[in-house]
C-alpha cells in the first residue's frame, strides 16, 4: 500500500535530475514575465538548487539576490552551481526569512509556495519584506492539467494503487490555480495583482529518461514510488511504459506553470 509520506526535499542531485532540468528554463520565462526594472534587490524564497536565482541574474539585471532554503543540501548545491558576486545563499525558511534594511524590491518563490505549511502566512511574510512599491511574485505548477509528465504519473499511480489519489498534487494543492492564487495575494494586502502562465517543453530522450528520476525519492512522485512494493513498482512502470514509451524514441510533453505578481 502507498503510505502517507513526506515530500523528500533533501537530495539536491536527484532533485535536479527529476525537476531542476525543467525549472531552469521555466524560471527564466518567469522573470521575463515579471519584466523587472534593473538594479533591484531580490529575495528568492525556497531557492532550491538556485534555478530562480540564476534566472534573476541572467534576465533580471539585479543589484543583489538573497536565495534562501531550509535544505542545507540544496543551499550547498546552489552555492556550488552559481558563483555570482551579486548573490548570497543562506539556510532559512518561511517564518524566519532574512530581511533587508529598506526592504527588497522583489520577493519571489518558484515552485515552492504550495509546499509551505501555511501558504497564506508565507505570502503575508513575504509582503512584509518588500519596500513600499515593491512586488511579490510566485510560480507554481499547473498540477491539475498542464504539468503533463506528472499528470501521466499520478493517473497511472492511482490505477495501480488507488490510495495514491490522496497524494496526487493536483488534488493536494488547490491553490495552484489563478483564481486561488489571486485570492491568496489579495488577502495579504497586495494590489495590482496580475496572473498568467508560462509553458516549457519537457522532452525525454527515452522512457528510461522519464522513469529513472522517479526512482530518486526526491519530491512527491518519487517519494511515492519509494513506498511501493516491488510488484507495485513494476506494475506502475509497465502502465507508464505502455502509455508513454511503447513506440520507443523521444517522449515529447509540455509543462505549464501559473505565475502571479502583486
Amino acid at each position: 500500500m502507498a503510505q502517507q509520506l513526506g515530500d523528500g526535499w533533501n537530495a539536491a542531485t536527484t532533485y535536479d535530475d527529476f525537476m531542476g532540468r525543467w525549472s531552469r528554463p521555466l524560471a527564466e520565462d518567469f522573470i521575463r514575465w515579471i519584466d523587472p526594472p534593473p538594479e533591484g534587490h531580490w529575495l528568492d524564497v525556497g531557492t532550491g538548487t538556485g534555478a530562480l536565482a540564476a534566472a534573476i541574474c541572467s534576465v533580471g539585471r539585479p543589484a543583489s539576490v538573497v536565495g534562501c532554503d531550509q535544505s542545507e543540501s540544496f543551499v550547498a548545491a546552489a552555492r556550488k552551481g552559481l558563483r555570482d558576486p551579486r548573490v548570497r545563499f543562506q539556510v532559512a525558511g518561511v517564518g524566519d526569512l532574512p530581511s533587508r534594511h529598506g526592504g527588497y524590491d522583489t520577493v519571489v518563490s518558484a515552485l515552492a509556495l504550495n509546499f509551505f505549511p501555511e501558504p497564506a502566512e508565507a505570502v503575508q511574510e513575504q509582503a512584509s519584506l518588500v519596500r513600499s512599491g515593491g512586488a511579490v511574485g510566485a510560480m507554481v505548477w499547473d498540477y491539475a492539467e498542464g504539468m503533463e509528465f506528472l499528470r501521466h504519473f499520478w493517473d497511472a499511480a492511482v490505477s495501480v494503487e488507488p490510495s495514491a489519489a490522496e497524494l496526487d498534487e493536483g488534488r493536494r494543492f488547490p491553490i495552484c490555480k489563478p483564481e486561488a492564487l489571486a485570492s491568496l495575494f489579495g488577502a495579504a494586502g497586495l494590489r495590482r495583482i496580475r496572473t498568467g502562465s508560462v509553458v516549457v517543453p519537457t522532452v525525454f530522450s527515452s522512457f528510461e529518461d522519464y522513469w529513472r528520476p522517479l526512482l530518486g525519492a526526491t519530491g512527491p512522485a518519487p517519494s511515492l514510488v519509494a513506498t511501493l512494493s516491488d510488484q507495485q513498482r513494476r506494475s506502475l512502470e509497465a502502465v507508464l511504459r505502455e502509455k508513454l514509451g511503447g513506440r520507443g524514441g523521444p517522449i515529447e510533453l509540455a509543462a505549464k506553470a501559473w505565475v502571479i505578481l502583486g
